[in-house]
């Protein structure tokens, strides 16, 4: 069964920047698309940012494009995500999830696994 880890978060002040990282194990990365999605106190969880199984297709929020960059690593099993001129609102739990179905992985977000996610605290 694939198992996702996130790191990389932390606390950093409004315009720095953090980079995430997603490992996949049990399974090869090549064969999921890979979404992240993040969740605020008191809010639904949300997309952020997703990416294909080779790369080929990128999609982003409204809300992170031009400042988030998704790319993937497959022979390092891993996906990152570039997170620059952070904002408070970035502020929030930020979870990857792993799909292999074609049609269920974006916009549907209908990813067969998760992780258990990484805490993001942007401080003005």
């Amino acid at each position: 069964q694939v198992q996702l880890v996130e790191s990389g978060g932390g606390l950093v002040q409004a315009g720095g920047s953090l980079r995430l990282s997603c490992v996949v194990s049990g399974q090869p990365l090549s064969k999921y698309a890979v979404g992240w999605y993040r969740q605020a106190p008191g809010k639904l969880r949300e997309f952020v940012a997703a990416i294909s199984w080779t790369g080929g297709n990128l999609y982003y929020s409204d809300s992170v494009k031009g400042r988030f960059t998704i790319s993937r690593h497959n022979d390092q099993n891993t996906v990152f995500l570039q997170m620059n001129s952070l904002q408070s609102e970035d502020t929030a739990v930020y979870y990857c999830g792993a799909g292999s179905n074609k049609s269920a992985w974006y916009p549907r977000g209908n990813y067969e696994q998760w992780g258990r996610g990484t805490q993001v605290t942007v401080s003005s």
